[in-house]
């Protein structure tokens, strides 16, 4: 039985008061929840936050993090610098580190064995653009990121991955890809999984829907036998938009 996951990006929004000010709401009204919790805030509010959720059933994750320990890499952030904050699992790969800031599978399947190696858990996100799905290379395209993306990584660090899937023509557009389209594809990387490493691995693969989630949709897409969980986006910058989205069985 797997256990259903719900993670907030944050993305680039709060300040440091504000992000604590959302921390401190969502730790008193998720406090019973039994799913398992992340929220990601911008990197300059992680400390502070990490303070608020500390001992909660909330973990503290990460949108990205540099592909090395250390170094002379001006503007970027270290896994050892996240984990000396308190984050414990890190977004890599998503849609637009990939198509706004040119992120490549290697660098990301750089990224992925870095953090791995470091003690991190991963959220790897993989998706399709409309033009891609339009020409009937949705499932082609998802492959190979899956598969470029988790080249060399081991069956036994799989239990510290999960996979998003966030059609990209599907964020922050309002528009939400079925319930039915998006776990067809949650099935196909299902599959996907089984064929890189066993049928054992795949059915205990946590697999989130990311792409417009809503208090409003969450249940239905929740309901669907290979969609584990999701990675909302602007929904999760209110607690009234995403304490629902948790709690979509009640």
């Amino acid at each position: 039985m797997r256990t259903s996951f719900i993670a907030g990006n944050w993305k680039m929004h709060k300040t440091v008061g504000e992000a604590t000010a959302l921390a401190k709401e969502l730790v008193t009204a998720l406090a019973k929840e039994t799913c398992r919790i992340m929220i990601a805030p911008p990197f300059t509010a992680l400390l502070e936050v990490s303070k608020i959720v500390k001992g909660t059933n909330i973990v503290l994750g990460a949108q990205n993090m540099a592909q090395e320990v250390q170094g002379a890499h001006t503007g970027e952030v270290s896994p050892v610098m996240l984990k000396d904050v308190g984050v414990t699992i890190v977004i890599l790969g998503h849609s637009e580190r990939r198509h706004v800031y040119g992120e490549k599978d290697e660098l990301i399947n750089k990224k992925v064995k870095l953090a791995l190696s470091e003690g991190l858990e991963v959220i790897l996100c993989v998706g399709e653009k409309i033009e891609e799905r339009n020409a009937g290379n949705a499932e082609k395209v998802v492959e190979e990121q899956i598969k470029n993306g988790l080249k060399d990584i081991s069956p036994q660090h799989m239990k510290n991955i999960t996979i998003a899937y966030e059609p990209v023509w599907a964020i922050g557009t309002g528009v939400t890809a079925t319930p039915e389209d998006a776990d067809d594809m949650h099935a196909f990387i299902r599959k996907t999984i089984t064929a890189l490493y066993s049928p054992e691995i795949a059915e205990t693969l946590i697999i989130q829907y990311g792409g417009s989630v809503k208090p409003n949709n969450a249940k239905e897409l929740m309901a669907k036998a290979n969609i584990d969980g999701a990675l909302v986006g602007g929904a999760a910058l209110t607690a009234d938009q995403f304490v629902p989205i948790v709690q979509y069985d009640k």
